[in-house]
């Protein structure tokens, strides 16, 4: 089961992120072996925002109802505005993750999972396999984005961070690019980023300028 907050997570800056990190595996939650999801997730979220963020963790089993309370504790009770899963995306039967996400969003966002799929596709022909979805929960006084992730820190890292090529420019972009301007259009907070790992994308009528020196 997985723990019940019973108040929002506190956020130290009115700009800071709550993202909740999902790893799903019914192995690494039983301790059969060390989860790798949320440690790649956190270490990559620790590299490439310059902004601020927390994370709000839970490791659990491929159970889809557990799977759906879990993210609708994230977004209703915890807070967060982004919420990821690794994990139990395949067409394995255990493998329930699109589906629990699909129950308790209220907008589907199609582009995410074409777009991780298209990143995968440029290293194995079985990222058709992959069945990744991301949609937008709402409650009558917010918004949450959640994206089902591949469960491999490698994947994880590549459909978020996209692929460059030998000369350093982007040759598939990764799906992260867009989820700045998606919390924006939600209502979240402005997020910043690493420029050199991944360009948040804004219409320029969107970008915040960022304030000078004080003489």
């Amino acid at each position: 089961m997985t723990p019940t907050l019973t108040a929002p997570v506190p956020r130290n800056h009115p700009d800071e992120l709550v993202v909740g990190f999902v790893s799903i595996s019914d192995r690494a939650s039983s301790g059969t072996y060390q989860d790798e999801g949320i440690p790649a997730l956190r270490d990559w979220f620790g590299k490439v925002l310059t902004s601020p963020w927390q994370a709000v963790e839970r490791l659990i089993p491929d159970e889809a109802p557990l799977i759906s309370r879990t993210l609708i504790e994230l977004v209703d009770v915890a807070g967060c505005d982004l919420v990821l899963t690794t994990g139990g995306t395949g067409p394995a039967r255990r493998d329930v993750t699109p589906e629990a996400t699909l129950a308790v969003g209220t907008k589907e966002m199609p582009g995410f999972g074409e777009q991780m799929r298209q990143v995968s596709l440029q290293f194995v022909p079985t990222a058709i396999l992959s069945r990744q979805v991301a949609v937008i929960r709402e409650t009558p006084s917010r918004a949450a984005l959640i994206v089902n992730l591949p469960g491999q820190p490698k994947a994880i890292r590549e459909t978020l961070e996209g692929l460059r090529d030998v000369e350093g420019r982007v040759a598939v972009q990764g799906v992260f690019a867009a989820v700045p301007y998606c919390i924006d259009l939600i209502g979240g907070p402005y997020i910043e980023t690493d420029a050199t790992i991944v360009k948040a994308f804004r219409p320029k009528s969107a970008v915040r300028k960022t304030p000078g020196p004080t003489v």
